[in-house]
């Protein structure tokens, strides 16, 4: 026994049961049918002319059937005789490099072979403008020089700052095809500013690009596709808001007041742009949104495969374990801080040597608490909500709410010869 197990051996951790909550679960059943409609919807398919080199953009979220989506987009182009090819669009991840950005791509099923297309990386780009405040408007290269610039993006709430533009098209326009450079201006004043900056920079790079229209992918509460919408592009900036307010009804969430402790198995680029979505967890990165937090502490158990060492967001948990921590690619993880100049979102936890610790020194560490009556809840990652564990403390509270549904007995925590949680 070593001086941590030492000095959490007083904590009993609760018995666990296994709850499935329900939300609204609206599904898009045929992407590419709706696709080829959207792309009728006020003509936007009639802006790309035969021969025309287009470029379509590819961030590197886990947005789901984004390969699909991509390459239905491709094969309606090639069939108006355009050539399209992709680009990843996608400011500073992929550690800020060409290759990183491919190799992301890669990663969530974005290659030449499953969408039919080439995909040209780069980080260069082009000043194509100032908005009114002076502020550079810069424009991915490869995209500069096509004919036409199609713009796709999940629409959804950010992690990290509010306003009427958030997370989607115009973000994609001002930060992702702006490459780093880009990320790095629209940063440049603060979380608090930023949806204003967004809409500005992009309101200049929609005038003077080539966009020709965009595509904002929605989904529901369980990570699917529930609908697409083609805008052309001088109507992104109006419509988008009210798809935002959409997709806030859609957002999942942990259907509980609060609890102690909240236990994240893995986190990840490809779950968050912070990791775990702060929206869920109800823990930010900055003072420019205020909650009721979720729990007193968090603790971040591994990262995932996909995030390729990315552990961006590690900030908002409170304790990890070491295999998360070894995990850790600085190099791929610092160029997120360096350009956003968030620095809690990359601040080490207190790390625990594995699960049963990390949890435990959690406990431990919590404010006016009974060590035998704690709250703990337990969640796969911020994206995988329909199914979660809650101590047998909170069952009372799951019995009184309607879309919550009990799924097993309360049950001991299986851990592992080594402390570790068994899946």
């Amino acid at each position: 026994m070593n001086i941590f197990d030492q000095l959490v051996q007083d904590i009993k951790l609760p018995k666990m049961v296994r709850v499935r909550q329900k939300f609204p679960k609206p599904v898009l059943e045929d992407i590419s049918g709706a696709i080829r409609k959207q792309l009728q919807r006020e003509g936007v398919i009639e802006r790309i002319n035969k021969g025309d080199k287009v470029a379509i953009t590819a961030g590197s979220r886990g947005i789901q059937n984004f390969s699909v989506i991509v390459r239905e987009l491709v094969t309606s182009l090639k069939e108006k005789g355009a050539e399209p090819f992709v680009i990843p669009a996608m400011g500073s991840h992929g550690g800020a490099t060409a290759e990183g950005q491919t190799a992301l791509l890669r990663s969530i099923g974005i290659t030449e072979e499953t969408v039919g297309a080439q995909i040209f990386s780069t980080m260069e780009v082009v000043r194509i403008g100032t908005t009114d405040k002076g502020i550079p408007v810069c424009f991915d290269k490869y995209a500069y020089e096509a004919d036409a610039t199609i713009v796709v993006n999940r629409i959804k709430p950010h992690t990290s700052f509010r306003g009427s533009i958030e997370s989607g098209l115009v973000k994609m326009i001002a930060i992702g095809l702006g490459k780093q450079l880009g990320a790095e201006i629209c940063h440049a004043t603060g979380l608090c500013n930023m949806s204003a900056r967004i809409e500005e920079v992009a309101r200049v790079a929609i005038e003077k690009s080539n966009i020709a229209f965009g595509l904002g992918i929605m989904e529901n509460a369980y990570d699917e596709t529930s609908r697409m919408v083609a805008i052309p592009k001088e109507k992104i900036m109006s419509e988008e808001p009210e798809l935002l307010l959409e997709a806030k009804e859609n957002l999942p969430q942990i259907l509980f007041d609060n609890c102690d402790v909240l236990i994240v198995d893995e986190i990840g680029k490809n779950i968050s742009g912070t990791g775990m979505d702060t929206n869920i967890v109800r823990r930010f990165t900055s003072e420019a949104i205020v909650c009721n937090p979720l729990a007193q502490r968090i603790v971040a158990l591994d990262l995932t495969k996909e995030t390729h060492g990315n552990a961006n967001g590690i900030g908002l948990a409170d304790v990890c374990t070491r295999r998360l921590y070894e995990k850790i690619d600085f190099y791929g993880t610092y160029p997120n801080p360096l350009t956003s100049r968030v620095l809690m979102s990359v601040k080490i936890p207190m790390v625990m040597d594995n699960d049963r610790q990390a949890i435990k020194a959690a406990v431990k560490t919590c404010f006016d608490i009974d060590y035998n009556d704690v709250r703990i809840i337990r969640i796969k990652n911020t994206l995988k909500l329909e199914e979660i564990y809650v101590s047998e403390n909170l069952l009372d509270e799951a019995k009184g709410n309607t879309r919550i549904n009990i799924l097993s007995e309360p049950e001991e925590m299986p851990f592992d010869e080594k402390g570790n949680l068994i899946n």
